[in-house]
């Protein structure tokens, strides 16, 4: 019987490993360039569809979550200006991108106007708040969990003004700050 947690876990490994097809196909990831250019990702004002609001996560604070109560993290090795998404390969397996799959967004307790996109180097259109991409971490097995907060000393959950959350989180490991 599957619990919950489970069928969580398995829609993961199932994305991951979607996408982990989708960037080899592609030739993304963090190999040598076999001298074709790379994109470089771009920003857009445009806001994406997901669902985006905010969550009292104990540790944590409020911070910013998907539509299925995930914490949202950002990553200090992107830029906010410009938008710069720099987590690809293996970090985006384990920090998988919000990705904007529509032109619609509801927002609820975040200013609309800090919610934007940048484009990936695959072309997929991520999330962006106050111009920090954002992430979900596939060590989150259920909603309003922050075992992503912290990690690496690089890793943050998001607040609704895109700062990064100072408190503890969940996690005790070091491991995936990338």
């Amino acid at each position: 019987m599957l619990t919950s947690r489970n069928s969580h876990r398995i829609g993961i490994y199932a994305a991951t490993a979607v996408a982990g097809f989708a960037l080899a196909a592609t030739g993304c990831g963090s190999g040598s360039s076999s001298g074709s250019s790379t994109k470089t990702p771009t920003a857009t004002s445009t806001t994406a569809a997901a669902d985006l609001s905010t969550a009292k996560v104990d540790k944590v604070g409020t911070v910013v979550t998907n539509a299925k109560g995930f914490v949202l993290y950002r990553f200090d090795k992107d830029t906010a200006k410009p938008p710069a998404s720099n987590c690809t390969g293996d970090c985006a397996a384990l920090w998988p991108p919000a990705v904007a799959t529509g032109s619609s967004v509801s927002i609820q307790g975040i200013d609309k106007s800090l919610v934007g996109t940048v484009t990936r180097a695959d072309g997929t259109k991520q999330l962006t708040l106050a111009g920090w991409p954002l992430y979900t971490y596939a060590k989150d097995d259920e909603p309003r969990e922050a075992y992503g907060q912290g990690v690496g000393g690089t890793w943050f959950a998001a607040t609704p003004t895109g700062a990064k959350a100072q408190g503890g989180g969940d996690s005790s490991s070091s491991g995936g700050g990338y």
